[in-house]
Protein backbone atom coordinates (compact mmCIF):
# COMPACT_ATOMS: atom_id res chain seq x y z
CA UNK A 1 0.00 0.00 0.00
CA UNK A 2 2.98 2.30 0.26
CA UNK A 3 3.04 3.93 -3.16
CA UNK A 4 6.55 4.84 -4.19
CA UNK A 5 8.24 6.05 -1.06
CA UNK A 6 10.72 8.89 -1.22
CA UNK A 7 13.64 6.47 -1.12
CA UNK A 8 12.69 5.34 -4.60
CA UNK A 9 12.85 1.66 -3.88
CA UNK A 10 11.23 -0.89 -6.14
CA UNK A 11 8.03 -2.57 -5.07
CA UNK A 12 6.89 -5.65 -5.29
CA UNK A 13 3.35 -6.44 -3.98
CA UNK A 14 2.38 -8.08 -4.04
CA UNK A 15 1.62 -10.12 -1.88
CA UNK A 16 2.51 -12.20 -3.63
CA UNK A 17 1.16 -13.04 -3.76
CA UNK A 18 -2.10 -12.60 -2.62
CA UNK A 19 -2.74 -9.45 -2.80
CA UNK A 20 0.27 -7.50 -2.56
CA UNK A 21 -1.49 -4.56 -1.31
CA UNK A 22 1.62 -2.59 -0.45
CA UNK A 23 3.11 -0.65 -3.33
CA UNK A 24 6.70 0.04 -2.41
CA UNK A 25 10.22 0.07 -3.67
CA UNK A 26 9.40 1.94 -6.84
CA UNK A 27 12.24 3.38 -8.88
CA UNK A 28 11.72 5.83 -11.68
CA UNK A 29 15.23 6.53 -13.00
CA UNK A 30 15.63 5.95 -16.74
CA UNK A 31 18.97 5.56 -18.51
CA UNK A 32 18.20 4.77 -22.12
CA UNK A 33 15.42 4.82 -24.63
CA UNK A 34 13.70 1.71 -25.91
CA UNK A 35 11.32 0.87 -28.68
CA UNK A 36 8.66 2.31 -26.41
CA UNK A 37 5.98 0.92 -24.15
CA UNK A 38 3.26 -1.46 -25.20
CA UNK A 39 0.08 -0.09 -26.75
CA UNK A 40 -3.41 -0.48 -25.33
CA UNK A 41 -4.68 -1.61 -28.74
CA UNK A 42 -2.53 -4.76 -28.42
CA UNK A 43 -4.56 -6.06 -25.45
CA UNK A 44 -7.67 -8.20 -25.68
CA UNK A 45 -8.60 -8.18 -21.98
CA UNK A 46 -8.70 -11.32 -19.86
CA UNK A 47 -12.42 -11.83 -20.46
CA UNK A 48 -11.54 -12.67 -24.07
CA UNK A 49 -9.33 -15.51 -22.79
CA UNK A 50 -12.34 -17.10 -21.09
CA UNK A 51 -13.85 -18.01 -24.44
CA UNK A 52 -11.30 -20.81 -24.87
CA UNK A 53 -9.78 -21.11 -21.38
CA UNK A 54 -12.83 -20.89 -19.11
CA UNK A 55 -11.54 -23.09 -16.27
CA UNK A 56 -8.15 -21.35 -16.08
CA UNK A 57 -9.80 -17.94 -16.31
CA UNK A 58 -12.23 -18.64 -13.46
CA UNK A 59 -9.49 -19.99 -11.17
CA UNK A 60 -7.09 -17.19 -12.03
CA UNK A 61 -9.73 -14.53 -11.31
CA UNK A 62 -9.59 -15.53 -7.63
CA UNK A 63 -5.84 -15.06 -7.25
CA UNK A 64 -4.06 -12.22 -5.51
CA UNK A 65 -2.34 -11.32 -8.76
CA UNK A 66 -5.60 -10.85 -10.62
CA UNK A 67 -7.17 -8.89 -7.74
CA UNK A 68 -4.22 -6.61 -7.08
CA UNK A 69 -5.97 -3.62 -8.68
CA UNK A 70 -9.50 -2.81 -9.75
CA UNK A 71 -11.93 0.04 -10.23
CA UNK A 72 -13.24 0.86 -6.76
CA UNK A 73 -16.67 -0.27 -5.61
CA UNK A 74 -18.13 -0.68 -2.15
CA UNK A 75 -18.30 -4.44 -2.68
CA UNK A 76 -14.54 -4.59 -3.27
CA UNK A 77 -13.50 -2.39 -0.34
CA UNK A 78 -12.89 -4.49 2.76
CA UNK A 79 -13.36 -1.78 5.40
CA UNK A 80 -16.67 -0.49 6.70
CA UNK A 81 -18.40 2.77 5.73
CA UNK A 82 -20.84 2.39 8.63
CA UNK A 83 -20.89 5.24 11.15
CA UNK A 84 -18.70 4.39 14.13
CA UNK A 85 -16.61 1.97 12.06
CA UNK A 86 -15.53 4.26 9.24
CA UNK A 87 -13.05 6.59 10.91
CA UNK A 88 -9.31 6.65 11.58
CA UNK A 89 -7.93 9.27 13.99
CA UNK A 90 -4.47 10.60 13.15
CA UNK A 91 -4.61 12.82 16.28
CA UNK A 92 -7.32 13.55 18.87
CA UNK A 93 -8.34 16.54 16.73
CA UNK A 94 -7.87 15.19 13.18
CA UNK A 95 -9.29 12.16 11.43
CA UNK A 96 -10.25 10.68 8.10
CA UNK A 97 -13.69 9.20 7.55
CA UNK A 98 -14.69 6.79 4.81
CA UNK A 99 -17.96 8.12 3.41
CA UNK A 100 -20.38 7.40 0.61
CA UNK A 101 -21.85 10.52 -0.99
CA UNK A 102 -24.23 9.98 -3.87
CA UNK A 103 -22.32 7.60 -6.16
CA UNK A 104 -18.87 8.44 -4.80
CA UNK A 105 -16.77 6.69 -2.17
CA UNK A 106 -14.53 9.16 -0.36
CA UNK A 107 -11.85 9.56 2.26
CA UNK A 108 -12.68 12.84 4.02
CA UNK A 109 -10.35 14.77 6.32
CA UNK A 110 -11.82 16.47 9.39
CA UNK A 111 -10.05 18.91 11.71
CA UNK A 112 -11.95 19.56 14.93
CA UNK A 113 -15.07 18.24 13.26
CA UNK A 114 -14.83 20.48 10.19
CA UNK A 115 -14.12 19.12 6.73
CA UNK A 116 -10.76 20.22 5.35
CA UNK A 117 -9.93 17.98 2.38
CA UNK A 118 -11.09 14.81 0.65
CA UNK A 119 -10.15 12.30 -2.00
CA UNK A 120 -12.37 10.05 -4.08
CA UNK A 121 -11.58 6.35 -3.89
CA UNK A 122 -11.15 5.51 -7.57
CA UNK A 123 -8.89 2.46 -7.57
CA UNK A 124 -8.51 -0.38 -5.06
CA UNK A 125 -4.99 -1.80 -4.78
CA UNK A 126 -4.51 -5.15 -3.07
CA UNK A 127 -6.53 -8.34 -2.95
CA UNK A 128 -7.32 -7.84 0.73
CA UNK A 129 -5.37 -10.81 2.03
CA UNK A 130 -3.07 -8.47 3.92
CA UNK A 131 -4.97 -5.29 3.23
CA UNK A 132 -5.89 -2.68 0.68
CA UNK A 133 -4.76 0.77 -0.32
CA UNK A 134 -6.72 3.27 -2.36
CA UNK A 135 -5.82 5.59 -5.23
CA UNK A 136 -7.51 8.78 -6.35
CA UNK A 137 -7.44 10.56 -9.69
CA UNK A 138 -6.20 14.16 -9.54
CA UNK A 139 -6.81 15.42 -13.04
CA UNK A 140 -5.05 12.61 -14.95
CA UNK A 141 -2.47 11.78 -12.30
CA UNK A 142 -2.88 9.37 -9.40
CA UNK A 143 -2.27 9.86 -5.69
CA UNK A 144 -2.42 7.43 -2.79
CA UNK A 145 -5.01 8.16 -0.12
CA UNK A 146 -3.92 8.41 3.54
CA UNK A 147 -5.97 5.57 5.03
CA UNK A 148 -5.56 1.87 4.34
CA UNK A 149 -7.49 -1.21 5.42
CA UNK A 150 -5.24 -3.56 7.39
CA UNK A 151 -6.59 -7.11 7.29
CA UNK A 152 -4.56 -8.67 10.17
CA UNK A 153 -6.18 -6.20 12.58
CA UNK A 154 -9.49 -5.88 10.66
CA UNK A 155 -9.30 -2.13 10.93
CA UNK A 156 -8.50 1.13 9.18
CA UNK A 157 -4.92 2.33 9.62
CA UNK A 158 -2.62 4.96 8.20
CA UNK A 159 -1.26 4.01 4.80
CA UNK A 160 2.29 2.59 4.93
CA UNK A 161 4.96 5.23 4.54
CA UNK A 162 2.69 8.07 5.66
CA UNK A 163 3.66 10.06 8.72
CA UNK A 164 1.89 8.86 11.83
CA UNK A 165 0.21 12.16 12.70
CA UNK A 166 -0.01 13.91 9.33
CA UNK A 167 -2.84 13.64 6.81
CA UNK A 168 -1.87 14.08 3.16
CA UNK A 169 -3.72 13.79 -0.13
CA UNK A 170 -0.81 14.50 -2.46
CA UNK A 171 1.33 11.37 -2.49
CA UNK A 172 2.01 10.78 -6.17
CA UNK A 173 1.80 7.32 -7.74
CA UNK A 174 4.27 6.59 -10.54
CA UNK A 175 4.14 4.25 -13.50
CA UNK A 176 6.76 1.99 -11.91
CA UNK A 177 4.42 1.41 -8.98
CA UNK A 178 1.54 0.67 -11.33
CA UNK A 179 3.66 -1.70 -13.41
CA UNK A 180 3.54 -4.25 -10.58
CA UNK A 181 -0.13 -3.75 -9.73
CA UNK A 182 -1.60 -3.64 -13.19
CA UNK A 183 -1.22 -5.23 -16.58
CA UNK A 184 -1.24 -1.93 -18.43
CA UNK A 185 -1.63 1.81 -17.75
CA UNK A 186 -1.19 4.08 -20.76
CA UNK A 187 1.24 6.89 -19.93
CA UNK A 188 0.31 10.18 -21.60
CA UNK A 189 2.92 12.52 -20.13
CA UNK A 190 6.28 13.19 -21.78
CA UNK A 191 9.43 11.68 -20.31
CA UNK A 192 10.56 13.42 -17.17
CA UNK A 193 7.26 15.08 -16.33
CA UNK A 194 6.24 14.84 -12.71
CA UNK A 195 3.63 13.87 -11.82
CA UNK A 196 3.02 11.46 -14.66
CA UNK A 197 -0.36 11.40 -16.33
CA UNK A 198 -2.35 8.44 -17.63
CA UNK A 199 -5.25 7.77 -19.97
CA UNK A 200 -8.08 6.74 -17.65
CA UNK A 201 -9.75 4.69 -20.38
CA UNK A 202 -6.70 2.75 -21.53
CA UNK A 203 -6.03 0.60 -18.47
CA UNK A 204 -5.90 -3.17 -17.94
CA UNK A 205 -6.35 -3.70 -14.20
CA UNK A 206 -4.85 -6.53 -12.17
CA UNK A 207 -1.94 -8.75 -13.05
CA UNK A 208 -3.92 -10.83 -15.50
CA UNK A 209 -3.37 -13.29 -18.35
CA UNK A 210 -1.69 -10.75 -20.63
CA UNK A 211 0.84 -9.62 -18.05
CA UNK A 212 2.39 -13.10 -18.07
CA UNK A 213 1.60 -14.24 -21.61
CA UNK A 214 1.92 -10.95 -23.46
CA UNK A 215 -0.76 -8.85 -25.16
CA UNK A 216 -3.30 -11.21 -26.66
CA UNK A 217 -5.46 -9.36 -29.15
CA UNK A 218 -3.70 -10.80 -32.19
CA UNK A 219 -3.80 -14.27 -30.59
CA UNK A 220 -7.53 -14.04 -29.88
CA UNK A 221 -8.41 -12.71 -33.32
CA UNK A 222 -6.38 -15.38 -35.08
CA UNK A 223 -7.90 -18.32 -33.21
CA UNK A 224 -11.45 -17.00 -33.42
CA UNK A 225 -11.02 -16.82 -37.19
CA UNK A 226 -9.06 -20.09 -37.42
CA UNK A 227 -10.63 -22.47 -34.87
CA UNK A 228 -9.13 -25.50 -36.62
CA UNK A 229 -5.59 -24.38 -35.69
CA UNK A 230 -4.69 -25.97 -32.34
CA UNK A 231 -1.16 -24.64 -31.99
CA UNK A 232 -1.18 -21.39 -30.00
CA UNK A 233 -0.21 -18.45 -32.20
CA UNK A 234 0.87 -14.93 -31.28
CA UNK A 235 1.08 -15.58 -27.55
CA UNK A 236 3.88 -16.40 -25.11
CA UNK A 237 3.96 -19.94 -23.72
CA UNK A 238 5.78 -19.63 -20.39
CA UNK A 239 6.36 -23.38 -20.37
CA UNK A 240 8.73 -23.05 -23.31
CA UNK A 241 10.84 -20.28 -21.77
CA UNK A 242 14.37 -20.80 -20.57
CA UNK A 243 14.89 -20.84 -16.83
CA UNK A 244 16.32 -17.32 -16.75
CA UNK A 245 13.61 -15.79 -18.92
CA UNK A 246 11.00 -17.49 -16.76
CA UNK A 247 12.58 -16.03 -13.64
CA UNK A 248 12.82 -12.62 -15.33
CA UNK A 249 9.06 -12.60 -15.82
CA UNK A 250 8.48 -12.95 -12.07
CA UNK A 251 11.49 -10.77 -11.32
CA UNK A 252 9.81 -7.72 -12.85
CA UNK A 253 7.90 -7.37 -9.57
CA UNK A 254 9.49 -9.88 -7.22
CA UNK A 255 13.16 -8.93 -7.54
CA UNK A 256 13.87 -5.78 -5.57
CA UNK A 257 16.98 -3.74 -6.11
CA UNK A 258 16.51 -3.20 -9.83
CA UNK A 259 16.24 0.21 -11.45
CA UNK A 260 14.41 0.75 -14.71
CA UNK A 261 16.31 1.96 -17.75
CA UNK A 262 13.35 2.05 -20.12
CA UNK A 263 9.77 3.31 -19.79
CA UNK A 264 7.35 1.38 -17.61
CA UNK A 265 5.16 -1.12 -19.47
CA UNK A 266 7.91 -1.75 -22.04
CA UNK A 267 8.94 -5.12 -20.60
CA UNK A 268 6.74 -8.01 -21.70
CA UNK A 269 6.67 -11.76 -21.25
CA UNK A 270 9.63 -13.43 -22.94
CA UNK A 271 11.93 -10.42 -22.62
CA UNK A 272 15.28 -10.32 -20.84
CA UNK A 273 14.82 -8.26 -17.68
CA UNK A 274 18.31 -6.75 -17.93
CA UNK A 275 17.34 -5.15 -21.25
CA UNK A 276 14.95 -2.98 -19.25
CA UNK A 277 16.47 -2.79 -15.77
CA UNK A 278 19.86 -2.72 -14.06
CA UNK A 279 20.71 -4.13 -10.69
CA UNK A 280 21.34 -1.62 -7.94
CA UNK A 281 24.75 -1.56 -6.26
CA UNK A 282 23.30 -2.84 -3.00
CA UNK A 283 25.09 -6.07 -1.96
CA UNK A 284 22.80 -9.09 -2.22
CA UNK A 285 22.88 -10.45 1.30
CA UNK A 286 19.93 -12.18 2.91
CA UNK A 287 20.09 -10.00 6.01
CA UNK A 288 19.58 -6.90 3.90
CA UNK A 289 16.78 -8.24 1.70
CA UNK A 290 13.31 -7.42 2.89
CA UNK A 291 10.67 -10.15 2.81
CA UNK A 292 8.43 -7.75 0.90
CA UNK A 293 9.30 -7.15 -2.71
CA UNK A 294 12.35 -9.34 -3.26
CA UNK A 295 11.23 -12.93 -3.02
CA UNK A 296 13.47 -13.86 -5.93
CA UNK A 297 16.48 -12.25 -4.29
CA UNK A 298 15.93 -14.32 -1.16
CA UNK A 299 15.23 -17.51 -3.10
CA UNK A 300 18.41 -17.09 -5.15
CA UNK A 301 20.45 -17.30 -1.93
CA UNK A 302 18.82 -20.60 -0.96
CA UNK A 303 20.43 -23.98 -1.45
CA UNK A 304 17.22 -25.29 -3.01
CA UNK A 305 17.70 -22.77 -5.78
CA UNK A 306 21.45 -22.96 -6.25
CA UNK A 307 21.51 -26.75 -6.39
CA UNK A 308 18.65 -27.20 -8.85
CA UNK A 309 16.98 -25.73 -11.91
CA UNK A 310 13.91 -24.62 -10.02
CA UNK A 311 11.91 -21.53 -10.95
CA UNK A 312 9.08 -19.76 -9.15
CA UNK A 313 6.65 -22.05 -10.94
CA UNK A 314 8.28 -25.10 -9.39
CA UNK A 315 6.37 -24.21 -6.24
CA UNK A 316 3.62 -21.85 -7.39
CA UNK A 317 0.72 -22.64 -9.68
CA UNK A 318 0.04 -19.04 -10.70
CA UNK A 319 -3.36 -19.81 -12.22
CA UNK A 320 -4.85 -20.82 -8.87
CA UNK A 321 -5.40 -19.30 -5.45
CA UNK A 322 -3.09 -21.24 -3.14
CA UNK A 323 -2.47 -18.92 -0.20
CA UNK A 324 -2.46 -20.68 3.14
CA UNK A 325 -2.21 -24.20 1.70
CA UNK A 326 0.84 -25.27 3.67
CA UNK A 327 0.23 -28.96 3.00
CA UNK A 328 0.13 -28.37 -0.75
CA UNK A 329 3.40 -26.42 -0.74
CA UNK A 330 5.00 -28.99 1.55
CA UNK A 331 4.06 -31.74 -0.88
CA UNK A 332 5.89 -29.79 -3.55
CA UNK A 333 8.94 -29.65 -1.30
CA UNK A 334 8.74 -33.42 -0.99
CA UNK A 335 8.96 -33.91 -4.75
CA UNK A 336 12.67 -33.20 -4.29
CA UNK A 337 13.26 -33.98 -0.61
CA UNK A 338 12.60 -37.69 -0.74
CA UNK A 339 14.90 -40.50 0.24
CA UNK A 340 17.54 -41.15 -2.37
CA UNK A 341 16.80 -37.93 -4.21
CA UNK A 342 17.72 -35.13 -1.83
CA UNK A 343 18.40 -34.49 1.83
CA UNK A 344 15.53 -35.43 4.14
CA UNK A 345 14.31 -33.26 6.98
CA UNK A 346 16.34 -33.98 10.12
CA UNK A 347 13.18 -34.18 12.24
CA UNK A 348 11.81 -37.10 10.21
CA UNK A 349 13.77 -39.61 12.28
CA UNK A 350 12.33 -38.41 15.58
CA UNK A 351 8.91 -37.08 14.57
CA UNK A 352 8.00 -39.41 11.71
CA UNK A 353 6.42 -38.56 8.38
CA UNK A 354 3.95 -36.12 9.97
CA UNK A 355 6.70 -33.51 9.86
CA UNK A 356 6.39 -33.55 6.08
CA UNK A 357 2.93 -31.99 6.28
CA UNK A 358 4.37 -28.57 7.03
CA UNK A 359 7.81 -27.85 5.67
CA UNK A 360 6.88 -24.21 5.12
CA UNK A 361 6.53 -22.89 8.65
CA UNK A 362 9.90 -24.35 9.61
CA UNK A 363 11.95 -23.48 6.53
CA UNK A 364 10.11 -20.42 5.17
CA UNK A 365 8.66 -18.75 8.28
CA UNK A 366 6.74 -15.50 8.25
CA UNK A 367 8.98 -12.58 9.11
CA UNK A 368 8.42 -8.91 9.75
CA UNK A 369 8.93 -6.55 6.85
CA UNK A 370 11.39 -3.73 7.50
CA UNK A 371 9.88 -1.55 4.79
CA UNK A 372 6.13 -2.05 5.23
CA UNK A 373 4.38 -1.03 8.43
CA UNK A 374 1.18 0.76 9.41
CA UNK A 375 0.13 2.82 12.40
CA UNK A 376 -2.97 1.54 14.12
CA UNK A 377 -5.04 4.21 15.82
CA UNK A 378 -3.25 5.77 18.80
CA UNK A 379 -0.07 3.74 18.33
CA UNK A 380 3.34 5.39 18.54
CA UNK A 381 5.11 2.38 17.06
CA UNK A 382 4.15 1.02 13.63
CA UNK A 383 2.92 -2.53 13.17
CA UNK A 384 5.03 -4.34 10.56
CA UNK A 385 3.48 -6.64 8.03
CA UNK A 386 4.53 -10.27 8.22
CA UNK A 387 5.31 -12.10 5.01
CA UNK A 388 6.74 -15.52 4.30
CA UNK A 389 10.45 -15.39 3.62
CA UNK A 390 11.71 -17.02 0.45
CA UNK A 391 15.14 -17.66 1.91
CA UNK A 392 14.76 -21.42 2.37
CA UNK A 393 16.94 -22.43 5.29
CA UNK A 394 17.03 -24.01 8.75
CA UNK A 395 15.49 -21.74 11.37
CA UNK A 396 16.17 -23.42 14.71
CA UNK A 397 13.62 -21.44 16.69
CA UNK A 398 10.89 -22.24 14.22
CA UNK A 399 11.88 -25.90 14.14
CA UNK A 400 11.69 -26.04 17.93
CA UNK A 401 8.23 -24.47 17.85
CA UNK A 402 7.06 -27.04 15.33
CA UNK A 403 8.54 -29.89 17.36
CA UNK A 404 6.71 -28.76 20.50
CA UNK A 405 3.49 -28.21 18.54
CA UNK A 406 3.59 -31.74 17.17
CA UNK A 407 4.49 -33.24 20.56
CA UNK A 408 1.50 -31.48 22.12
CA UNK A 409 -0.80 -33.50 19.89
CA UNK A 410 -2.36 -30.53 18.12
CA UNK A 411 -1.41 -31.91 14.72
CA UNK A 412 -2.35 -35.29 13.34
Amino acid sequence: MHICGNRGLLIVIFSVFAGCFFLTRCNTSEKKESGGPLQYAEFAGSAACAKCHQDIFEKNSQTGHFLTSAIASQDLIKGSFEAGKNEYHFTPLSSVKMEKRNDSLLQVEYIMGKQKDDGKIDIVVGSGKKGQSYLSWKHNSLVQLPVTYFTPESTWTSSPGFQARKIAFNRVVTSRCLECHGTYFEITSPKGQHPETFDRKNIVYGVDCERCHGPGKEHVNFHLNNPEVKEAKYIVNTGSMSRQINLDLCGLCHQGGINKTQPSFSFKAGDNLLDYFVHSNIPLQTGGIDVHGNQLGLLSQSKCYTSSDMTCQSCHSVHEKEQGKTLLFSQRCMTCHTEGKSKLCGLTKTMGSIINNNCIDCHMPRQQSHSIAVYTEGADVPTPVKMRTHYVAIYKDESNKMREFLKSGHAK
